[in-house]
């Protein structure tokens, strides 16, 4: 399905299709030695600007970034999603040609003046229909780090819990009133490089939902209170919060309860993956 992206005709593509083109970040700390790890994938439909982002954010996913170059620069990696949304909407404010941004422009700008240790693969085009489930797809595919088959069966990381949750919303019919990977630099300091994964509005109040895995990482539960708590703080409108748990809390579990009570003492709900299409049910009325 993928080719290379020369200005592809759509001609030939069903209806529900579009021809898009993408291009992977690589970090290449060592022009010398030309040896570089995907990053992130960047995804657009240039006749209608429409664009997607996914970028490293997961532990396992930066520790995979250690091992292939021990002296990457993490900082620069972190801050890499905020300076591209910058630039995003730096060049959308400034789009002339009524379509939004100028993709070919645009890119061969960044080919010159991002840093020498990233780099934008080659461009190649892909037929898609949906454009967030082809980002899940290629970021799979050219970014996430391998599973091993005897962790096939292990509970999933935050990027497949976010797969599920956006489907759910999907469904829902929902999805074009989610905000998605909304800044808590926002609410917090300047420089914060967390991110929250969906956000709403509804009857007054500003809801946020953050997928947290309690199997693998349940110290995120402190972070997820500590920004929900600065955001109660900051926002002008009403807050409401939720996190959504790989697992089901269990009282009998030490671990669990820790989870639980810090969510809870935050005002976050939690809710269980396997209860989130019904908790995205009874949400739907009210938005």
């Amino acid at each position: 399905m993928n080719e290379d992206f020369v200005g592809a005709s759509s001609a030939g593509t069903s209806p529900e299709e579009t021809t898009c083109a993408y291009r992977i970040l690589r970090y290449t700390p060592s022009l010398v030695r030309d040896e570089w790890v995907n990053i992130g994938v960047l995804l657009f439909d240039s006749q209608t600007g429409e664009r997607r982002l996914r970028l490293i954010e997961e532990e396992d996913e930066y520790r995979r970034v250690r091992r292939l170059h021990p002296q990457a620069d993490e900082n620069l990696l972190r801050a890499l999603r905020d300076d591209l949304e910058d630039r995003f909407q730096s060049a959308a404010a400034n789009g002339s040609n009524g379509r939004g941004v100028n993709w070919q422009r645009l890119l061969a700008k960044w080919d010159d003046t991002l840093s020498n240790a990233l780099q934008l693969a080659p461009q190649k085009g892909v037929l898609a229909t949906d454009l967030d489930a082809e980002l899940d797809r290629l970021y799979s595919d050219h970014v996430a780090p391998q599973r091993s088959p005897s962790r096939v069966g292990a509970p999933g990381s935050r990027a497949q819990m976010r797969s599920y949750c956006s489907q759910v919303f999907r469904q829902a019919r929902l999805w074009e009133r989610i905000e998605r990977s909304a800044r808590a630099a926002e609410y917090t300091f300047p420089g914060d490089p967390m991110r929250l994964d969906y956000s709403y509005r509804r009857n007054g109040t500003r809801g946020f939902v953050q997928t947290l895995s309690v199997s693998r990482a349940p110290n995120d539960a402190k972070l997820f209170a500590y920004t929900a708590q600065h955001i109660t703080a900051k926002a002008s409108l009403k807050t409401e919060f939720a996190a959504v748990t790989d697992v089901a809390l269990n009282a009998g579990n030490d671990r669990h309860c820790f989870v639980r009570d810090t969510l809870r003492e935050a005002g976050i709900e939690p809710i269980p993956m396997e209860s989130f299409a019904v908790w995205v049910a009874k949400l739907k009325p009210m938005m």
